[in-house]
């Protein structure tokens, strides 16, 4: 990937999504600034090739994402499995339940949404009419409705510096064909997010399960955080 922009160091609390001072903002979204030329430019080429390239998800803060661990640890939100079909989280102990919901929700402060570099992109002209965009695996495979939309972002996002961290299972976090990462940025930044700095920050805040978190951070960082598809 030619793209290179200069790698600025975040900040602790831009690493972790309790500072924004480093994004800025694109169609009602917040992008890192390194980044929203070449999402542009792949907005662009996709348009030319009859896809309407639209953001579901960007930034998103640590608040928002400690909200939905929480939800999910508590059980207000369901616990999936690698199919997308609901656990029963009662018969889970602490550190399984920790698991099942690192396989599609990033630990508070460890998600790269945080970054302002990752997006979740969708086409929305091939959205059918009353349908929900659900970001599940099926909607982007032969037969989907993004199936299409699916190749076209394979076979160019990386002249535009962006590819797929999730493309493949490697038994950590989930296949998400619709997660996008801008490289050039994202790579320095995932360096900057060390074992130490996460263990600071979830230590100071309210999370549930903590104490198995940080017993087992080391673990989890491996599994779940680095473990990503190369470029």
């Amino acid at each position: 990937m030619s793209h290179s922009p200069s790698a600025r160091p975040l900040s602790a609390g831009q690493l972790t999504g309790q500072a924004d001072t480093h994004l800025v903002s694109h169609q009602q979204h917040l992008l890192h600034r390194d980044m929203q030329p070449s999402f542009i430019q792949l907005q662009q080429a996709a348009a030319l090739a009859g896809f309407d390239l639209q953001i579901a998800s960007a930034f998103r803060p640590f608040e928002r994402q400690l909200l939905i661990w929480n939800n999910k640890f508590s059980g207000s939100r369901p616990l999936l499995d690698s199919n997308s079909q609901p656990i029963d989280a009662s018969q889970l102990s602490e550190l399984e339940k920790i698991h099942a919901i690192m396989r599609w929700s990033a630990l508070p402060g460890a998600s790269r949404h945080h970054w302002g570099t990752d997006v979740d992109v969708y086409a929305a002209n091939c959205l059918p009419n009353g349908t929900d965009l659900q970001l599940e695996p099926w909607e982007y495979a032969i037969g989907g409705h993004q199936a299409g939309f699916s190749v076209w972002l394979n076979e160019h996002m990386n002249q535009f510096g962006f590819y797929l961290p999730y493309a493949e299972d490697r038994n950590g976090v989930a296949v998400e064909p619709w997660h996008i990462s801008y490289y050039p940025v994202s790579r320095h930044l995932l360096q900057q997010l060390t074992p130490k700095l996460l263990y600071h920050t979830l230590n100071a805040n309210q999370i549930a399960g903590k104490s198995q978190i940080l017993a087992n951070l080391g673990n989890l960082y491996s599994k779940y955080i680095e473990n990503i598809c190369e470029v």
